[in-house]
């Protein structure tokens, strides 16, 4: 992460590293998604018969896998040749930084401490958020993800390792990585952690399906507190291992509750049923 705070004179320089981050982030997920079409209109090419599981799991490895991940691996390679050129044409970039890095390594004993914390305040606010939504009555649409899973149970078993291997760390190489990094260096540490976490669960509307309006801005306001656990742990470690652990655990354990529901509701309620 770059650890720069100092700010720059004027509008420009902040009101072009919202903008830039926001773009960087949008532009994984859509390079994501075009890749994603590419290869299953190649594989409908050759016959092959795609379902709604498969393309699932083949949106994953070329979203959260190559575009996300891939996107943010070449941002700091690049950043050196707009660096330069914006030195050179802007006046306000004159001080321009060209060093910019992904930090990641194992964790410490104390990081592990708060992959553990975070963990837990994320799953928290989470089921908190969810509670409160149903307080409401709210009509938030379902998630794309588990939708599917939910019609495909075996699906939610490649999920949950997929939550450690592939959406964990490409998410947030890319947007606590890159976005939040962006962000904090201009705008400081915690607008960079809100900001960040906000376009991170605005950018989920697009997995959300049914719902009204309302509700399911209620749902990515929901999903904006545990980004925030994110975040911060982030901030706090500078180790990118330690918010993809977090994401990790959080989305492994939201899908491992789906497959027990899904696979075992019936036989649970006839078992509750019979102790009745």
């Amino acid at each position: 992460m770059s650890t720069s705070t100092a700010g720059p004179s004027g509008f420009v320089r902040p009101a072009f590293a919202i903008v830039s981050g926001t773009l960087i982030g949008a532009f994984g997920l859509a390079l994501g998604t075009v890749l994603t079409l590419f290869v299953a209109t190649l594989l409908f090419g050759f016959g092959v018969e795609l379902t709604a599981a498969s393309l699932l799991v083949l949106g994953l490895i070329f979203t959260q896998g190559v575009g996300c991940a891939g996107v943010a691996l070449a941002y700091p390679r690049l950043r050196p040749r707009v660096a330069a050129f914006l030195r050179e044409r802007v006046p306000a970039f004159e001080d321009a930084r060209e060093d910019f890095s992904l930090p990641a390594s194992v964790p410490s004993v104390r990081e592990v401490f708060l992959v553990v914390g975070g963990y837990v305040a994320a799953l928290g606010l989470a089921f908190g958020g969810a509670f409160l939504l149903t307080l409401l009555e709210t009509d938030a649409g379902t998630n794309q993800a588990a939708e599917i899973g939910m019609q495909n149970p075996e699906v939610l078993l490649f999920l949950i390792p997929a939550s450690f291997l592939i959406i964990g760390p490409g998410e947030e190489l890319l947007f606590r990585g890159v976005v939040q990094g962006r962000f904090r260096e201009v705008l400081g540490p915690v607008a960079g952690i809100a900001l960040a976490s906000a376009i991170f669960a605005v950018i989920h509307i697009f997995a959300l399906t049914g719902g009204t309006l309302t509700g399911n801005l209620l749902a990515l306001g929901v999903l904006f507190f545990p980004s925030l656990v994110f975040g911060v742990a982030y901030e706090l470690t500078d180790n990118l291992v330690v918010p993809s652990l977090i994401h990790g655990a959080y989305n492994a354990t939201l899908f491992s509750i789906l497959y027990v529901v899904v696979r075992f509701g019936p036989e649970m309620e006839e078992m509750a049923a019979a102790t009745l």
